[in-house]
């Protein structure tokens, strides 16, 4: 799955920049203005690294930066703190109040994409993974293939998504919202039944055992590595 960063920054022409370059990458990218428009679009889908300036309308970011670790849900979020504040004790104060990283303005574009992948490589190794194994189950990204306990399984493109999606956070529970937003994007419009029945396909389509795919309350899905003792 393509890992998600969220820019929040209120200078357009910074935000553009920086979404041209994550986007070039291969990531997928959100821009927000403000940082109260921010602070609500977190607590709809968190992403895998955060783009944070200090200054911003709203709220500012070192507020943004301190109530998200405060937060069982984004505690662990990665952040980059963007500003213009070089002086010593400014980023000692960034670094105290959560952020992971501090990049002072002006910066380099390439020097911010080697931070980028530093910090996804150490946060969430499983996106950056060219194959992910859970249990008896063996997913690809680089040729599109999954296999189970070494038989190759036949997936339609959107259950390949689907399943890459759950094997990203084993045991985590998603809703029909959050996993129409992961899988297919916020720019798609798709029914929240409609995961159901790709859901139902993946499930056919994994065949054999143990269903690894649990449907928690009816509410949501969850992916569980521990079905190895399939049947």
């Amino acid at each position: 799955m393509t890992p998600r960063v969220m820019i929040v920054e209120d200078e357009e022409p910074l935000s553009l920049m920086l979404r041209y370059n994550l986007e070039a990458e291969g990531y997928q990218v959100e821009t927000v203005e403000r940082g109260d428009d921010a602070e609500t679009r977190l607590r709809e889908m968190t992403p895998d690294l955060l783009l944070l300036d200090w200054m911003l309308p709203g709220v500012s970011g070192i507020e943004l930066c301190r109530r998200l670790r405060a937060h069982e849900a984004t505690r662990a979020l990665p952040i980059i703190m963007l500003t213009a504040r070089g002086e010593e004790s400014e980023r000692v104060r960034g670094l105290a109040t959560g952020a992971d990283d501090y990049v002072v303005k002006p910066f380099s574009v390439p020097e911010l994409m080697a931070r980028v992948r530093a910090i996804l490589r150490r946060s969430r190794p499983e996106l950056i993974a060219s194959v992910l194994r859970a249990g008896e189950l063996e997913l690809d990204r680089e040729t599109h293939r999954v296999r189970r306990r070494g038989r190759e399984l036949q997936l339609g493109p959107t259950e390949f998504r689907l399943l890459e999606f759950l094997m990203q956070s084993p045991g985590r529970v998603y809703t029909r919202a959050q996993m129409l937003d992961g899988v297919w994007g916020r720019d798609v419009y798709v029914d929240e039944r409609t995961v159901d029945v790709h859901v139902g396909r993946l499930r056919k389509a994994l065949g054999h055992g143990r269903d690894p795919i649990r449907t928690v309350r009816g509410s949501g899905y969850s992916f569980d590595e521990s079905f190895a003792e399939a049947n």
